[in-house]
């Protein structure tokens, strides 16, 4: 069984891209967003406080898939919004966080 605090590799690859894509529009995500991205990336166990606030971003910015500016979900002109989302381990960082913090919640 594979340990719940250690990101997937597909949490990994989100975050990698988040990176990429923040290189090569100039915009998306913070300092933060940019640490834990290559936390995410290097796929080391993290903490249950990380856990806590991986979940929780997502739930505090799952309206920036709302924005109009630049377009969620595309890589030819991604949002400022989406960029960060992914920094965070994208749509599967979210479903890893809450799924980790209800195992740990038990």
């Amino acid at each position: 069984m594979s340990d719940p605090l250690v990101p997937p590799a597909a949490v990994a690859k989100a975050a990698q891209q988040g990176l990429d894509l923040r290189a090569k529009f100039k915009r998306g995500g913070t300092e933060v967003g940019v640490r834990r991205a290559k936390q995410l990336i290097a796929r080391e166990a993290v903490s249950e406080a990380d856990i806590a606030k991986i979940s929780s971003y997502f739930k505090r910015h799952s309206v920036d898939k709302q924005a109009k500016a630049h377009r969620w979900g595309d890589t030819e002109d991604p949002s400022a919004g989406y960029i960060a989302w992914l920094l965070w381990g994208g749509d599967a960082g979210e479903k890893w966080a809450d799924a980790a913090k209800a195992k740990l919640d038990d």
